[in-house]
């Protein structure tokens, strides 16, 4: 019996999560690609006034709809422009999300259900991860769930159901499903509509074709979807006309038929990805695929239908020729469903955490501790790498960054061994509920306190020498550019201005022509060569893999 009532719970969920996922969001650059581009986005929207267009360099962006980015706008136009702006609306998702969570755990099978549903998100590695970064990511899967969650109980509600509830909140159920998968697709694009809809059709298919939820139900639900989602596509039809639109859906079908930006993977790649990534709720949640608990109509009907998301998540993106961690993301929401049932029945002592469980839990766990442990000591003796990369001379020109490891970056790790050597401990005995709390709470911190005393130093093997240059072009009459490898990073480190020039995208003029003001060149010592043997061009220096170029007015 957990004590306490509803909204003194949230609260204190909310102070949590607050804790954990806002400070030192800005405490590092943000990481290109994906990080920079969707917050350079955001830069162009308020330094052009625009915002109804996506832009890059001040070039239309069809890859993704404006939602998300419309968020960082209104970040930053709070924040000022800036990694903490950036990944702001992220860490709000996260505590939304984690309320979200206790609130349809608590209906389901009661608050200390959904509280070990938000242990179980919370202290999971990737999941947890997530809510810190600036990727689109985590707004586009709490959207989907939600419009299915909705979808769930419109199936529940409606007399097209011999086992559902009373039905009269059926039509606002359809809406919000339909609002919420059109925020979706608004978010990220058509993907949402796919992954919704195989995961219904399945669940449709499962129950041999019966009908789910009657027609005027279905109507909400689909006109709801229609007009929320070509919402912003029609007022870009009706300014610019079809070429966007037409260019979104050719970049859409491209990304799913063949592998994009050099990210192709083995089949098992999301297998591996949610299993070591999602450590440790991916194993309690395996445990449960095994071994289903039992439960009442409405219980069993909601483990369906998050069995199923998971399996639509993992099949498609298998398939999908792409294979980018972040794509299977969607299926940390079942994942962690399932794993906090069976972290209920062991609370509740119905079920033991065996041998099995705690033997996986010391060895993926001891594998990130090990990590973690290991990197700060690669980093003081990095001559210990240097044969693995020896062909590899931008790697080898990483290592030699300045970054100072003092030894006391091995805390994370031996926080987490700790951690688990006392929750393997506590779940042999009879102390199974502190084992289940020192686990996914330690985990959490394990991950907080992970990033607090390496991702800088990370960074600087990584890209720093490069966003420190792009800095100290801020304010400067110049154009910088990135030449044999891509970046958006030039773009929102400069602060670049809109051009005046159209003759400002163009890179051969940039590189040969009668330029107007100083060209400054960023490239990789494996692309060096290719700039030196360019008529005027004089090479500044050479930082940590990266070579700084400059090519003055004639």
């Amino acid at each position: 019996m957990v004590r306490g009532g509803r909204g003194l719970w949230m609260l204190g969920i909310t102070v949590v999560a607050a804790l954990l996922f806002l400070p030192g969001l800005g405490a590092v650059h943000l990481f290109d690609w994906d990080e920079i581009n969707f917050a350079e986005i955001a830069r162009e929207m308020i330094t052009t006034g625009d915002h109804l267009r996506p832009q890059i360099d001040y070039q239309p962006f069809w890859e993704k709809p404006p939602l998300f980015i419309w968020m960082q706008v209104v970040s930053m136009r709070w924040a000022g422009v800036n990694a903490f702006a950036a990944r702001l609306p992220n860490a709000v998702c996260g505590i939304l999300a984690l309320l979200v969570l206790f609130r349809i755990g608590d209906m389901l099978r009661g608050k200390g259900f959904g509280l070990l549903w938000v242990l179980a998100y919370m202290g999971s590695i990737l999941p947890h991860l997530y809510f810190r970064s600036g990727i689109i990511d985590p707004w586009f899967n709490l959207l989907i769930f939600l419009a299915l969650y909705f979808f769930i109980l419109l199936t529940w509600g409606d007399p097209a159901r011999t086992e559902g509830m009373a039905n009269r909140e059926r039509g606002g159920y359809a809406a919000a499903s339909g609002l919420f998968l059109g925020l979706a697709i608004l978010t990220k694009g058509p993907v949402a509509l796919l992954l919704a809809g195989l995961t219904i059709s399945v669940v449709w298919a499962m129950g041999r074709f019966r009908p789910m939820v009657g027609r005027r139900s279905l109507m909400v639900f689909v006109i709801t979807t229609i007009l929320v989602a070509s919402s912003w596509f029609i007022i870009d039809l009706v300014r610019n006309g079809p070429w966007f639109v037409v260019t979104f859906i050719k970049y859409q079908w491209r990304l799913f038929s063949t592998p994009d930006a050099g990210h192709g993977g083995f089949p098992g790649y999301h297998f591996v990805v949610l299993l070591l990534g999602c450590f440790p709720a991916s194993l309690f949640a395996v445990r449960e695929l095994l071994k289903p608990l039992p439960g009442d109509p409405h219980q069993k009907d909601f483990r369906r239908w998050m069995v199923v998301l998971l399996c639509v998540v993992l099949v498609l993106f298998t398939l999908v020729k792409s294979k980018i961690v972040h794509y299977s993301s969607l299926a940390y929401y079942p994942l962690t469903y399932l794993a906090a049932l069976n972290m209920q029945a062991i609370w509740r002592g119905g079920r033991k955490a065996g041998i099995g469980l705690r033997i996986a839990i010391g060895l993926v766990g001891g594998v990130f501790a090990l990590a973690s442990i290991l990197l700060p000591v690669v980093g003081m003796h990095p001559e210990l790498i240097k044969p693995y990369f020896a062909m590899d001379a931008f790697a080898m020109a990483n290592l030699e960054a300045p970054v100072v490891w003092t030894g006391w970056e091995t805390l994370a790790g031996v926080w987490l061994l700790l951690t688990l050597a006392f929750s393997i401990f506590w779940l042999e005995g009879n102390d199974r509920r502190w084992g289940l709390l020192t686990l996914f709470g330690g985990t959490a911190v394990y991950v907080a306190l992970a990033l607090m005393v390496s991702i800088n130093k990370i960074e600087g093997y990584s890209q720093n020498a490069a966003i420190t240059f792009f800095q100290q072009r801020q304010g400067e009459r110049c154009y910088v550019i990135t030449k044999g490898y891509k970046s958006y990073a030039q773009f929102f480190y400069t602060r670049k201005p809109p051009a005046t020039d159209a003759r400002a995208h163009d890179e051969e003029w940039l590189l040969h022509g009668a330029i107007d003001r100083p060209v400054y060149i960023v490239t990789k010592v494996t692309s060096a060569d290719e700039v030196r043997r360019i008529p005027g061009v004089e090479e500044l220096y050479t930082a940590n893999g990266f070579v700084f170029f400059e090519r003055k007015v004639p």
